[in-house]
């Protein structure tokens, strides 16, 4: 099984990547937490991997965090829960707040994400409680393994598309991602270029993401 790749980031979109390991291309999916801290293309990446094996597909999934693999294969092995919307969850929240949420048992953060209706996410509580209390009593899950450093910025206005299509693919209607995102905007207290330069893909999409889930 394939558990770290290491080589040339040769392709970067929303929710998959190309990983250049000597030759070979890898595509990977990834959740948005491990997105919006990749280095630009064409840059060293190290990233984590969990090989997901079917009957007639073989898939790799990449993370940037220990912590963020690890909820990915303990959400996955909970009933009904898939790699799909095991990376929606991870893309919706950041591994605190779906750890904090599944540890304390409110079920309303998990049901904001696109996809988890009430009883899957009465189930991750009921399934994961126990088993994330004692991972995090430890500290093996923490720590980062990308090389590079986070995105903190972005060009121009590709910032505002990058985020607008991270919310389609995290199943809002474009008319949602919108409002969303002008709404995000206008309560950064930035404006025009100055705004894009100094807000990041992760601080606008989860502005984004907590004003998508009111309209709803």
């Amino acid at each position: 099984m394939i558990a770290r790749l290491a080589g040339v980031l040769l392709e970067k979109n929303i929710d998959r990547i190309i990983v250049d390991v000597q030759g070979v291309g890898y595509e990977v999916r990834v959740p948005l937490s491990t997105y919006s801290v990749l280095p630009v293309t064409g840059e060293s990446v190290q990233i984590l991997v969990h090989t997901h094996v079917r009957e007639d597909s073989l898939s790799l999934y990449g993370f940037s965090t220990p912590r963020e693999r690890y909820l990915f294969e303990k959400m996955i092995s909970v009933s009904g829960v898939g790699p799909k919307l095991a990376l929606a969850l991870l893309s919706g929240l950041s591994p605190e707040e779906l750890s904090g949420a599944i540890l304390s048992g409110n079920t309303q953060p998990l049901g904001r994400v696109p996809g988890v209706g009430r009883k899957t996410a009465e189930r991750l509580v009921v399934d994961l409680r126990d088993k994330l209390g004692a991972a995090d009593a430890g500290s093996e899950v923490s720590g980062s393994t990308l090389d590079g450093r986070p995105h903190g910025e972005s060009r121009e206005g590709a910032l505002v598309a990058d985020v607008h299509s991270a919310l389609l693919n995290l199943g809002y209607s474009s008319r949602e991602a919108e409002r969303a995102l002008e709404e995000a905007r206008r309560g950064s207290g930035l404006a025009g270029a100055d705004q894009e330069r100094r807000m990041t893909f992760e601080g606008l999409l989860r502005e984004a993401l907590r004003n998508a889930s009111a309209m709803r």
